[in-house]
């Protein structure tokens, strides 16, 4: 029987699973091989970028699948160096080539970048994409509360989704709080902490108590707060345990213990300072 993922809510109407499988730092050379397992397995929601340099293989990986292109939602990201209107153009037209599609469902504003000052030139020209039916949603990652700001005033769509760090050690209830205001979709990148959660005692004690895995117990707190997730995985068991995670819940309780862990503690680059290098 197939698991069925539940869906988030775009402000546009159209519905994204809440889990994905994100294929970061997954070589060329292996990636379709993981995006047809993953679709196997009952993903329906791929995460790439073009800054990943896999964009062709995870298209091949849809190909080889016997799941339809309609099924499945895959998403792409705007490279750093290609910001601005006219190469943000250029670039999505790359990456439809590369990935062998005539469409994407999501595109995003990989980085806001401040010092360069692009980000909103950037996102005028995904509107256009948007206005020409060439991508189903658009939306940013790693926004801050300023950059998002900047992006309503000046822009004429709201994003639909912003995709940022988050697990728990960086809960990051301040921005989540200004996404739920302007009907933006929180989606989680790095939900394992970057592997320094799942050794975590609070989180073991209540894997165990669940019977459990702790990288379970980190997704379903992540679905639980109403989140997308993208965990990246390239081994086929994991990938298989990551995706097992709809036929439980957390108490009240335990997911006021994972919560608690916030340390606002970043393993990527701050979004205020990174300039792209």
């Amino acid at each position: 029987m197939m698991t069925i993922v539940p869906d988030a809510s775009l402000n546009n109407g159209l519905r994204m699973p809440q889990m994905g499988l994100g294929v970061w730092q997954v070589p060329q050379s292996t990636v379709a091989d993981t995006v047809a397992m993953a679709l196997e397995t009952g993903y329906r929601s791929i995460d790439t970028a073009a800054s990943y340099g896999n964009e062709a293989g995870v298209g091949e990986g849809l190909r080889r699948s016997e799941v339809g292109r309609e099924e499945v939602f895959l998403a792409s990201k705007l490279a750093n160096p290609d910001q601005g209107y006219d190469s943000a153009l250029r670039a999505f037209d790359a990456t439809l080539e590369r990935m062998g599609l005539d469409y994407l469902d999501l595109y995003l504003v990989h980085w806001p970048l401040p010092y360069r000052d692009l980000y909103v030139s950037s996102w005028r020209a995904l509107e256009r994409l948007y206005a020409e039916g060439r991508v189903r949603a658009i939306g940013v990652c790693n926004f801050q509360v300023s950059h998002l700001e900047r992006v309503l005033d000046e822009g004429g769509i709201v994003p639909m989704v912003n995709q940022i760090e988050l697990h728990p050690l960086l809960v990051q209830k301040k921005l989540r709080d200004f996404h739920s205001r302007h009907n933006i979709v929180t989606e989680a990148w790095g939900p394992l902490g970057h592997g320094n959660l799942p050794d975590d005692p609070r989180i073991a004690g209540i894997a165990e108590k669940l019977g459990r895995e702790p990288a379970q117990v980190l997704l379903r707190w992540q679905i639980q707060l109403g989140n997308v997730t993208i965990p990246k995985s390239v081994t086929p068991e994991r990938i298989r345990t990551n995706f097992d995670v709809f036929d439980f819940e957390l108490s009240e309780e335990d997911m006021q213990v994972v919560s608690a862990l916030d340390q606002s503690r970043r393993f990527g680059p701050d979004p205020d300072e990174f300039d792209g290098d």
